[in-house]
C-alpha cells in the first residue's frame, strides 16, 4: 500500500511577512523566497510593504524635523 503525500499548504505568518518585506525594502531578497512569498496570495505582503513605507516615511519626517530644530 503507498501513500500519498500531499505538499503543505503554507499559511502566512506574521514573521514571515515581516522578514520578507524588510528583506525586499533593503535589496536582499532571493528570487526563490520571493516565488514562495507569492505562490498563494501577494495582499498581506503588499499591505505589509506599504505599512513599511507609512511608517519608514513618518520616522524619516521625525528624524528631519529632529535636526532642523
Amino acid at each position: 500500500m503507498s501513500v500519498k503525500t500531499v505538499p503543505k499548504k503554507t499559511r502566512f505568518n506574521l514573521l514571515m511577512i515581516v522578514q520578507s518585506v524588510f528583506a525586499a525594502a533593503f535589496g536582499v531578497q532571493s528570487n526563490r523566497r520571493r516565488e514562495e512569498d507569492f505562490q498563494q496570495s501577494f495582499w498581506p505582503y503588499a499591505v505589509a510593504g506599504i505599512l513599511f513605507l507609512i511608517i519608514f516615511l513618518v520616522s524619516l519626517m521625525g528624524i528631519v524635523q529632529l535636526v532642523l530644530l
